[in-house]
This record gives structure tokens, C-alpha cells and sequence, in this order.
């Protein structure tokens, strides 16, 4: 008893070459497909360096593309010259041109020696398994696909929907129930030979001619109607992305393709001569006989798709952003954002450093410039201060930022005259602590030296942006830590919030007192806000402001009662 391969070539022939030498050398009949598309000279001289193999055979050639059934017919004219020209293969072994043996013919030898009855082939069906990544499943059986997914996708796309609009269906052949799996299997010759013999074959081929990528379904789906023993697995170490396409192993996964202990891999770097000289030009391994086992490198291989899927958090690739949702956490690390802080305390930055121990910038999307902490023209990361290149992707700004000074917290001011675009990506963030005082950003206009009509208009164009904003953060959306006050009730007990806010910040510090930072002079601020109101505009997020100088008086003091005697 012998196993022979077959083998789908179109591409790096010189590889594929090399490895049908190997088996050939082994006593393994080969039987080659040379893609269509291959030019003749390619061919020609893959056939002249294989012509002293007498145990090597090229079949019939068929033009093939990924998805269509020319791929069946190639494997159906190789299985049919290795059964008829070898009579003593007993299992057919099918492999591509970038395949490569990982254990000596001997080991797979005897394997197969050890079940002369069994049938190496993933054969699944759609209804019990979600074998498929994306794409069409189970209709992949029931409508037609005459057109080609990759040179004819636009009619590919219209005609799978006109079929689904009036609901077109196509009749199963009897007794066929639709299995699913990796198109390099392993076949006893008396299941292989029902197949290809079966007086049904004309009505089998008619039907999975126009079923969509039928490598996958023809063979595990007949191989049941005439197997006695199917073990619906692959010899062949095949792994695939999230996206359905295959990982190419190149030499660093050496020792990875190894601990598989799987006879042969897929798909195998053409440029990957340490690889190639290690699995073909070693002599026969000692070890002891093992069990193909790839799930021993699944979980390197999950790890693998969650970094290129999520990434590691806040890290953003400068050369593919994310799709919308995919991204493992919008930035990198905790931070800090103080709305209306910096406008009712005087000199807000530098207490807050002192108290939290962070770096507390200014206004970093000011419309003028950046305020980095220090006023430093250039931050980690190289970020410049400017506000042209900040605008360019202010986002990006943000996740650069907190990327950039992983470790260190950082702190920044915000308010209604500062670049709006990030609010929904701060909102939904849940790395961001924000804390409002609404209306505080009326403060300095309080103060500011300029026509009283000039402050109304701008009163009212920033009371609309701060609303607009508020509301982003109100919305059931937020995953960020968000607390608001209204100025009044701030100015009421200003102690208790900014408590609340270092012991954020600082989880792991002592619950001290802290000396609160010195609030900005309030007079007179309650008689411009009623000047507001009787020029037409409507302060309505600073809370209740008395008209008096005095806003917030002290409560009188509650003695305990006593009693004389």
C-alpha cells in the first residue's frame, strides 16, 4: 500500500517542483495540474525536470479561478490519472504548489497503513456549523452563480439579488445534503473511485457547476454517500484569518509548524528557503509517532487575529485606521477633561498639578493655538502646538496624546470656544473622566472690555454651542465618566465636586483636605446676567444668580439645644 498526491500548481513552479521531487524520491506517485494561465515555457520546463521521475504524471490542464468548478475539474482529471495509472495508491493526498511536507513520507505511511478504511476530510454542513467567514452559506446551494466573484463582481452582486427578490431556488440533486470543508483532503481510492465512477456524476457536476466556490463543498459531500469512515478533518495544517483568507508561514515559523505535528502545510512562502531545507532535505526524524494536532497552535494563532483585529488599546496604525467600532479602545490610557475649571479658578492648571500630581494642560483645542502644559511649542510624539496641524484630525490629536504619555495622566481644559469635533469621541470613550460647570464660560465675558451688545451676541452663540454639547454628554451613548454642575450650584459648595474629582484622579492617595484654589471675583456677575435677560438673551446654564453682590450666604449656624435646670 502506497499514498499518492496530487497537486494543483500555478504559481512559484520551481517550489512545486521541489516538492514532487521529494515525494517522488519517497515512492509516492505525483500527479500534477499545471494551471492554464501558467505560460507554456514555464510549463514545459517544469515537465522536462520531472521527466526522470517515472512515478510523476502531469494530467489535463484547466484555466482556473478561485470560486468557479474549472478547480474541481482539475482535481477530478488528477484523481482520475492516479487511480488509473497507480493501481497500488490506496489514499490520495490532495495538496497545492505551496504546500510543503512537514514529517517524513514514512510517518504518514504508516499512519495511513493504521486505517486503511478511513477518510481524511472536513465535511461539515452549514445548518450545524458556521464554517463560513462572512459571505453567502447555506445559498451558496440554492442559487446559481454564473458569474465570477473577482473579474465580475458587479454582475455577481445583482444577480445573487434579483435571485433573492423573487425568491429563485434551485432543486437539490436527491439524497444530496450540502458539507462544507478545506479542499485538501485525504481519500481512500475506494471512496475517490465512487465518486469519480458514480452514473450520477453528470447530474453532480450540473449542480455544483453553478454552486459558489464548489472546492469546498464537491468532494465533502459526496465523499458521504459513499464513505464508511469519514474523520471530518484535514491532515494538512491550514489556517485562516477572521477574513477567510489563509496565513502564509514563512521561516520565523519554524518551530510553530513543528509542534503541529500535521504532515503537510499550506501555504508556504515561496522565498522561505530556511523552511524548505529544513522539511525536505532532513533525513528521516526519530521521534515518536504523533497525532496531527493543530489545534497545539490555535491559540498563537487567536492571539494573532485579535491583534490584527483589535489591536492593542488606543493604538491606532499610521497606516490603516480602524473600521468605525473595531477599534480596542478609542485611546490609550485615563484622562481628565475640565470644562469651566480654568474660567472660575484663578490659576486652576497649576493647582491641579500640585494636588493630583498630573500633567494638567490649558485649552488644547483653543482656536489660536495649543495650550500644552508650559506653554511648549512641541509635546511627546512630536505633537506640535499648532492649531492648523491639530485641526487636520482632531481625534487623532487626542489618541496621539494619551498614546504618546502612556503612564503619566493627563489633564486638559475645555469649553464652547474650543474645536467641538471631539465631544462624540471623549463621550463614548470609557478612558475619560469630564467634568462641567455650565455657564462658566460667561465669566470671562463678564470681564471682558467690550461692547455690551458684542457680549450678548457672543453669550448667545456660546450658551448654543455648550448646550449642543451637554446634550452629547447626557446622551444614553456615553461610556465616559461625566459629572455636570451648574455654576450656582458649584459656587454653592465648591469643596465636595473638586473632592470627588482628585479622588479620581488619585485613587491610591490619602483622603487629605484640600486647600481649594482661589475662586475669581464674582461681583457684579448677577446684575450682568439680568442685563443679559433684559437684552432679549436667555442665560439659562448658570444656575439661579441673585441680582446682590452677595449670591450664596452663609447659613445660619444651628446650636444645639441644652437644657437649664
Amino acid at each position: 500500500m502506497t499514498v499518492g498526491f496530487i497537486m494543483l500548481c500555478h504559481t512559484a513552479l520551481h517550489r512545486a517542483e521541489q516538492v514532487a521531487r521529494h515525494w517522488a524520491v519517497q515512492g509516492c506517485p505525483v500527479v500534477i495540474h499545471v494551471d492554464r494561465s501558467v505560460s507554456q515555457a514555464g510549463y514545459a520546463r517544469m515537465v522536462e525536470n520531472l521527466a526522470p521521475f517515472e512515478n510523476v504524471r502531469f494530467c489535463a490542464r484547466y484555466r482556473c479561478e478561485w470560486g468557479t468548478f474549472s478547480l474541481v475539474e482539475a482535481m477530478q482529471a488528477a484523481s482520475a490519472m492516479i487511480l488509473r495509472e497507480f493501481p497500488k495508491v490506496r489514499h490520495v493526498y490532495a495538496a497545492s504548489g505551496s504546500c510543503m511536507p512537514l514529517r517524513p513520507v514514512e510517518e504518514l505511511r504508516a499512519y495511513l497503513q493504521e486505517r486503511p478504511h478511513t477518510d481524511f476530510i472536513e465535511s461539515v454542513t452549514t445548518a450545524d456549523v458556521a464554517w463560513t467567514a462572512g459571505g453567502i452559506s447555506y445559498e451558496r446551494f440554492v442559487l446559481r452563480f454564473p458569474f465570477s466573484w473577482r473579474r465580475q463582481r458587479w454582475l455577481f452582486d445583482r444577480w445573487v439579488d434579483l435571485q433573492r427578490l423573487f425568491a429563485m431556488r434551485r432543486k437539490l440533486p436527491e439524497g444530496i445534503v450540502p458539507h462544507l470543508g478545506s479542499q485538501w483532503w485525504c481519500l481512500t481510492r475506494q471512496t475517490l473511485s465512487a465518486i469519480l465512477q458514480d452514473p450520477r456524476r453528470r447530474i453532480y457536476d450540473d449542480y455544483f457547476r453553478y454552486v459558489w466556490i464548489p472546492d469546498e463543498s464537491y468532494f465533502q459531500t459526496l465523499a458521504r454517500l459513499y464513505s464508511n469512515d469519514i474523520e471530518s478533518r484535514s491532515l494538512t495544517l491550514s489556517k485562516f484569518d477572521f477574513q477567510g483568507k489563509p496565513h502564509v508561514f514563512y521561516d520565523d515559523h519554524l518551530q510553530l509548524l513543528r509542534r503541529s505535528d500535521c504532515f503537510v502545510a499550506r501555504k508556504i512562502w515561496p522565498r522561505a528557503d530556511k523552511l524548505y531545507r529544513h522539511f525536505l532535505l532532513r533525513e528521516t526524524g526519530t521521534r515518536p509517532r504523533a497525532e496531527p494536532n493543530p489545534g497545539k497552535i490555535d491559540r498563537l494563532f487567536a492571539k494573532a487575529i485579535e491583534q490584527r483585529t483589535r489591536g492593542r488599546a488606543g493604538l491606532y496604525m499610521q497606516s490603516r485606521f480602524p473600521n468605525p467600532g473595531w477599534e480596542n479602545g478609542r485611546t490609550a490610557a485615563p484622562y481628565s477633561v475640565f470644562e469651566g475649571f480654568s474660567e472660575l479658578f484663578e490659576d486652576f492648571e497649576t493647582w491641579l498639578g500640585k494636588m493630583a500630581g498630573s500633567r494638567v494642560h490649558g485649552h488644547l483645542y483653543a482656536p489660536d493655538r495649543v495650550e500644552f502644559a508650559g506653554g511648549d511649542p512641541v509635546f511627546n510624539g512630536a505633537l506640535s502646538a499648532s492649531p492648523a496641524l491639530r485641526d487636520h484630525n482632531p481625534n487623532a490629536f487626542l489618541t496621539n496624546l494619551t498614546w504618546n504619555t502612556r503612564g503619566e495622566r493627563q489633564c486638559f481644559q475645555f469649553g464652547p470656544r474650543d474645536n467641538q469635533e471631539i465631544s462624540w469621541l471623549i463621550a463614548g470613550d470609557p478612558n475619560a473622566q469630564v467634568s462641567v460647570i455650565t455657564g462658566a464660560w460667561a465669566l470671562p465675558l463678564f470681564r471682558a472690555n467690550i461692547d455690551f451688545g458684542e457680549k450678548r451676541r457672543a453669550a448667545a452663540r456660546l450658551q448654543q454651542i455648550e448646550t449642543e454639547h451637554v446634550q452629547v454628554l447626557r446622551s444614553p451613548h456615553v461610556k465616559a465618566r461625566v459629572r455636570i454642575w451648574s455654576l450656582a450650584d458649584f459656587v454653592a459648595a465648591p469643596m465636595e465636586p473638586l473632592q470627588q474629582v482628585l479622588d479620581e484622579i488619585t485613587p491610591r492617595a490619602l483622603h487629605r483636605p484640600i486647600v481649594a484654589p482661589r475662586m475669581v471675583d464674582l461681583s457684579g456677575f448677577g446684575q450682568f446676567l439680568q442685563n443679559l435677560r433684559n437684552q432679549g438673551m436667555q442665560p439659562t446654564l448658570m444656575g439661579e444668580f441673585p441680582l446682590n453682590d452677595e449670591p450664596f450666604p452663609a447659613l445660619p449656624v444651628r446650636r444645639r439645644p441644652y437644657l437649664v435646670k
